[in-house]
């Protein structure tokens, strides 16, 4: 195995973000020449700001890709990923997890110290993010964990069915990957899930631009789609659910809840009263019928 890059530090050229800005550059790169591209958004690969509290990945400025707090390095520090766990309240013990979408691989963190009888597989596209995984106190590949490079929709259309969970938070400078956004994606994924599988999509920026992406979750899984609005982060979460018999029984979810908010420190009986509240309001047939 290669050892590790070495880091480009430098003091960071943002006002609003003190600290350091790592990067994946060569020793004898110019600082001041990063320092003006950084400022400029003119850098074209993803970077790290790290303030000695949390450390943070961008692909710009404007929206952070996520972010660890140093003395917690397993500790969800986002909402919306936070939020994202609220699978277990469905699947508690999952065999198989996919995530397509590394970031500062945070929830691949949450889940490998949860969760150990779960093989998680996990698809990135850009080498760079990859670069960052010491950066991000990620483990080693080991028989449990497993990080792919290459596009996630190209590797769901071979993988094996039987995945339990599939998380999608595939973000670059220019938003959600076309790819993951189609029919095709989510009919595929409605394929590789197992009988009583789950996807859950993170939708950042404005939901109006996911109108079809959540028309095509509402026709491959049959209507069984709860989107979630994220307040604190300005996300949405899609949840779909592939198991034909789907009847949520919200008052024994909200006691499961309760039982794993002792054992992970999330917030899950809050989470799981924003899950049935939205899925009552039905905000994805609404959001999908309003954008026709």
């Amino acid at each position: 195995m290669l050892p590790p890059p070495a880091l480009f530090e430098l003091p960071s050229p943002f006002i609003t973000e003190p600290g350091r800005v790592l990067l994946l550059e060569p020793p004898e790169a110019d600082a001041d020449t990063l320092s003006a591209a950084l400022r400029d958004e003119r850098y074209a690969r993803p970077f790290v700001i790290d303030d000695g509290e949390h450390r943070s990945l961008y692909f710009s400025l404007r929206l952070i890709q996520s972010a660890m707090r140093i003395r917690t390095p397993n500790a969800l520090a986002l909402r919306y990923t936070q939020m994202m766990m609220l699978f277990v309240l469905f699947i508690p013990r999952p065999r198989r997890m996919a995530l397509i979408g590394l970031g500062g691989g945070s929830i691949v963190k949450a889940c490998r110290q949860h969760l150990p009888g779960t093989a998680l597989t996990v698809i990135e596209l850009d080498p760079d993010v990859i670069a960052f995984r010491d950066a991000f106190m990620l483990p080693p590949d080991d028989a449990r964990l497993s990080i792919r490079q290459g596009d996630g929709a190209a590797w769901l259309e071979t993988a094996a069915p039987g995945i339990d969970v599939l998380l999608v938070d595939a973000f670059n400078g220019a938003g959600l990957a076309p790819s993951l956004a189609d029919a095709r994606f989510l009919d595929d994924t409605a394929a590789r899930l197992a009988r009583r599988g789950m996807l859950v999509i993170n939708l950042a920026g404005d939901i109006g631009q996911y109108a079809g992406l959540i028309s095509a979750a509402l026709s491959a899984f049959d209507d069984r789609v709860i989107v979630l609005p994220i307040r604190d982060d300005g996300n949405h979460l899609l949840f779909a659910f592939n198991d034909p018999a789907f009847r949520p029984d919200w008052r024994r979810l909200q006691q499961q809840a309760h039982a794993a908010q002792a054992r992970y420190g999330l917030d899950f009986p809050a989470f799981a009263e924003a899950l049935a509240h939205a899925a009552r309001l039905r905000l994805a047939q609404r959001e999908a019928a309003a954008r026709r």
